[in-house]
């Protein structure tokens, strides 16, 4: 159940001032945008961007360096000199931000805002997959340093025309937008300011009774909340960027996010595969490979493997063998999801491969991860997305699956609207 009522707290979202680029100071908006910062394909991925313009986001939210921490001083540095010449302003009154994306076929709106910050067991806002302590310090450090929330997270909830906050997006959406911009992914991004206090108190009413899913940002949900209690529960570090979207109305595409093993080619991948899993090589190309995918996934848990210029389909793994690894103790939706058989049975199991930044890199786009296994002589390996109830199921058990487990989209593009806090 969606609704809180007098069970529990809902969303509590309030205005910010954002910080926002001067269009006068860049080549375009689209030059200065990014992807979220787990999206991006490194190396390739990064340097087009830092060159697509000198003042591309990228550099504060990957910035380069040859320590961890120089890279946050560098970033917080840059974020100042950006500010202090005027490519980036703070706007004048604080404000909601109602953000749409049009592109591929699909629609999403849906308002940014400080949100205030909850603990899982609170039941406001709920995480459906584990994170990484290495990825949490090092984003925590970054937003410490700046004292920036430099991308909203992405999250859910389901509301309905009925809603008090659909009237006013729909208000909103009528207006001259504050920036409208075409990225090069083909999809075209605009932003209104919301600074009508009762525009903004009746957005607020609408979301205070609602929990949320985090849909994308589990890693910076754990920054917020490691950072809100350094800094206490008063103050802005109480709260932290996000984008709310109502899937009742913009019903969000749930994508896979694939595995690159980096120590592993693929022909010794499917040799240790023998006697575990069925292991077919597939004719045909990727289009083709994926749909066979999605075929045996409908019954039962199926991956796919490339990276030597062919595509071999893996499924029926042994069912003596998903016992034996497969942690008895959680739901059975928990048990059956592919991420949990390919990180207890695969890599643990059978691979012997550990769940590390060196041995194992996650892509989220699918002809990213096969080009880079096949430059690097490593294995892909692709999966079929969650869908969304599963997800959503298991986050309301309290269930977290394995990082990494999904992709929701369209994901916000970083660099429209940031928020600062240090001067509260």
């Amino acid at each position: 159940m969606d609704t809180t009522g007098a069970e529990r707290e809902g969303l509590r979202l309030e205005a910010f001032r954002g910080v926002r680029y001067v269009p006068e100071r860049v080549s375009s908006l689209s030059a200065v945008t990014s992807p979220p910062y787990d999206v991006v394909v490194r190396p390739d991925g990064l340097h087009h961007l830092e060159s697509a313009d000198p003042h591309n986001i990228v550099r504060l939210i990957l910035p380069q360096g040859p320590t961890a921490a120089s890279r946050h001083r560098q970033a917080a540095r840059t974020l100042e000199r950006w500010l202090a010449e005027g490519v980036l302003a703070v706007d004048e009154r604080p404000a909601l931000y109602v953000y749409e994306q049009r592109g591929d076929g699909l629609v999403q709106r849906g308002v940014i805002g400080a949100l205030a910050l909850s603990e899982p067991a609170d039941g406001v806002v709920l995480p459906h997959e584990d994170v990484m302590a290495d990825i949490v310090a090092d984003r925590a450090d970054l937003m410490r340093t700046t004292a920036t929330n430099l991308e909203p997270l992405l999250l859910t909830y389901q509301g309905g025309d009925a809603d008090p906050a659909a009237g006013v997006l729909d208000r909103v959406g009528e207006r001259e937008p504050l920036l409208a911009t075409t990225t090069e992914d083909g999809f075209a991004h605009r932003l209104w300011s919301v600074t009508d206090p009762a525009e903004q108190a009746e957005i607020a009413r609408g979301l205070a009774r609602h929990q949320a899913l985090i849909s994308d940002g589990h890693h910076r949900w754990a920054t917020y909340l490691r950072l809100r209690r350094e800094h206490g529960d008063g103050g802005p570090w109480a709260y932290g960027l996000v984008l709310l979207v109502d899937t009742v109305r913009y019903p969000l595409r749930v994508r896979a996010i694939h595995r690159l093993l980096h120590g592993l080619p693929v022909a010794k991948a499917v040799a240790a595969l023998d006697g575990v899993c069925r292991v077919r090589t597939l004719p045909g190309d990727l289009d083709e490979a994926l749909r066979a995918l999605a075929s045996a996934a409908a019954d039962g848990n199926a991956f796919l493997l490339a990276g030597d210029g062919r595509f071999h389909l893996v499924d029926r793994p042994d069912p003596a063998l998903l016992a034996r690894t497969v942690r008895a103790d959680r739901p059975e939706g928990w048990r059956r999801l592919d991420a949990t058989v390919l990180h207890s049975t695969l890599l643990d199991a059978v691979w012997r491969v550990p769940d590390a930044p060196e041995a194992i890199s996650y892509i989220h786009d699918t002809r990213a991860a096969v080009r880079k296994a096949e430059q690097d002589g490593a294995t892909a390996v692709l999966l079929h997305p969650v869908r969304e109830e599963v997800v959503r199921d298991l986050a309301r058990q309290g269930v977290t699956m394995p990082r990494k487990s999904t992709s929701f989209g369209p994901k916000p593009a970083t660099g429209l609207v940031l928020r600062t806090l240090g001067d509260g």
